[in-house]
């Protein structure tokens, strides 16, 4: 989900993970950036490369990558010493190969059992906007596996933390719009106000970040993983893609079939919906993740997603305090709940935190999880994950809804969701209102014909992907390339959650064992 700071494509498994479990703490959703450590550097040539080779792979490489220690991210601690970083300079303009270049910020573990190395495995967490970087140390342990044969690759795509990350606005006008910004207006004036902040933004992006902008798109980024996997060496690309990340690594099949070797996309983004088609899955996805915790609750879904949503129109006329003198109103009510709907283990902090809204009239649980969720740390620091998240977004979608036409949207939104749907709805138009680049299309190309097979992955219950786009990609992947696995049960990706699941997915990247297309693990 996005909006104020949320996503429409959902957000990263490994950290919504991490979110639940460190929220009381008062940690970040995503971690910012590492910074960059001058130590000796490490100087290698491309790996040598025992992997599947794709049809027609390219065998040159860049020149050879410079790894070092990697430095430690704002406010945190290095990854340790198993980790090392480089950059890759890539054109800004692939169409200008030869004019500026941005540098894409990687990060390697290499493969534990060297003498059985099948080479390296990219990893795109999700967002759009997610650092690979600062992620990929934080939730290696669910891949050690893996790496006992793959070097783990983490990147930043373009535009975001170390690559040429997009920056649109300081943290006290961040603070300004979470706190006057109705994202859910009631009004005219609520309505400009609204529309007028997502102008504002992309202004502050343009003047910030304007050389990069028209660059930041997904098309973009897929290129570029071509250009990493050159750069270490490999015929063909292993990648695992986790959520937004499907999406990349969709377009990254269309564009180069024959360099695709091992991939597989997990909690998947549906290729043939457009702005509203996403907005419309998510109403539906998160309200069928709202209806599944009542029930397990034992609460009728319809009554509890009724007190909720009299909850969030209470708070809209009156926010809640908390004890640290921030008010909780409306728009940090609905991030609230949406955050910990993304994973099974978060409900019971959900419950925790309606309780103390709907029965003791305070903020502080929900106003914890939307901070979160929203980058926000103790000190009142946001980390620039959302001014990465919308520049893509918007780089990439032509369709820039009007307000009349949002509004028009409201009452079939409502019925989807009444908790969710009135957000969803008001944020086709917000979210890249008076937005100053024009997007690429209106829905992203996949189908990859000759391409290696692609397991696509989908879970009944997902919120923020429900489980009908991972059919849907697998069909425009192509017959005989979209490899349909279904995963019963809940939450935003099934790699390290579903034993069933990990299994065939390390099957299928250590012994290249194909599941059957249909393949049902519950």
């Amino acid at each position: 989900m996005r909006g104020a700071g949320a996503s429409r494509r959902g957000a990263v498994p490994a950290a919504a993970a991490l979110l639940v479990a460190a929220l009381l703490a008062g940690c970040g959703a995503a971690p910012p950036s590492p910074s960059r450590e001058r130590t000796s550097p490490e100087k290698t040539s491309p790996p040598a490369v025992t992997g599947p080779p794709a049809p027609s792979a390219a065998a040159t490489a860049s020149r050879p990558l410079v790894w070092k220690r990697c430095g430690a991210p704002e406010g945190g601690t290095a990854p340790g010493a198993a980790w090392r970083c480089a950059t890759l300079d890539v054109p800004l303009d692939h169409t200008r190969p030869d004019g500026r270049t941005i540098g894409i910020a990687l990060i390697r573990r290499t493969a534990t059992e060297r003498s059985g190395r099948l080479g390296s495995l990219l990893f795109d967490f999700g967002g759009p906007g997610g650092s690979g970087v600062a992620t990929l140390p934080r939730a290696a342990g669910s891949y050690e596996e893996l790496n006992t044969r793959y070097d783990l690759v983490g990147f930043d795509p373009r535009g975001v933390a170390a690559s040429a990350g997009v920056r649109c606005r300081g943290d006290a006008e961040q603070e300004r719009a979470y706190r006057e910004v109705d994202i859910t207006p009631d009004t005219a004036a609520e309505e400009a106000a609204f529309l007028a902040d997502g102008a504002d933004l992309g202004a502050g992006c343009a003047r910030l970040s304007g050389a990069v902008l028209p660059h930041v798109g997904t098309a973009n980024a897929a290129r570029d993983m071509d250009a990493i996997r050159r750069a270490l060496g490999d015929r063909s690309l292993s990648y695992l893609g986790v959520s937004y990340g499907t999406e990349l690594g969709g377009t990254y099949a269309h564009l180069f079939p024959g360099n695709v070797g091992r991939i597989v996309l997990d909690a998947v983004v549906d290729p043939t919906a457009d702005t509203v088609g996403h907005a419309r899955n998510q109403a539906t996805g998160f309200q069928r993740a709202l209806e599944n915790y009542l029930k397990d609750r034992g609460e009728d879904p319809e009554r509890g997603t009724r007190r909720i949503a009299d909850l969030l129109e209470r708070i809209d006329k009156d926010p809640l305090p908390t004890a640290s003198g921030r008010e909780l109103n409306e728009s940090l009510a609905v991030i609230g709940i949406v955050a910990p709907l993304y994973s099974q283990s978060g409900w019971p902090t959900l419950a925790a935190a309606l309780d103390e809204a709907g029965n003791e009239g305070r903020g502080d649980r929900l106003l914890a999880l939307a901070d979160a969720y929203n980058g926000r740390d103790k000190d009142g620091h946001y980390d620039t994950g959302s001014h990465s998240q919308r520049a893509i977004s918007c780089a990439d979608a032509k369709a820039r809804p009007t307000a009349a036409e949002a509004r028009a949207l409201l009452p079939g939104f409502r019925r989807l969701s009444p908790v969710f749907g009135p957000f969803l709805a008001w944020d086709t138009a917000g979210w890249c209102a008076g937005w100053p680049v024009e997007g690429e299309r209106d829905t992203p190309e996949v189908s990859a014909p000759g391409a290696a097979p692609i397991l696509v992955i989908g879970t009944t219950g997902d919120p923020a992907t429900p489980y009908e786009g991972a059919r849907r990609m697998a069909d425009e992947l192509g017959e005989g390339v979209g490899v349909m696995v279904t995963n019963e049960g809940e939450g935003h990706g099934a790699y390290g959650r579903s034993g069933c699941v990990t299994s065939l997915v390390d099957a299928y990247f250590l012994e290249g064992e194909v599941p059957a297309d249909g393949v049902v693990c519950s």
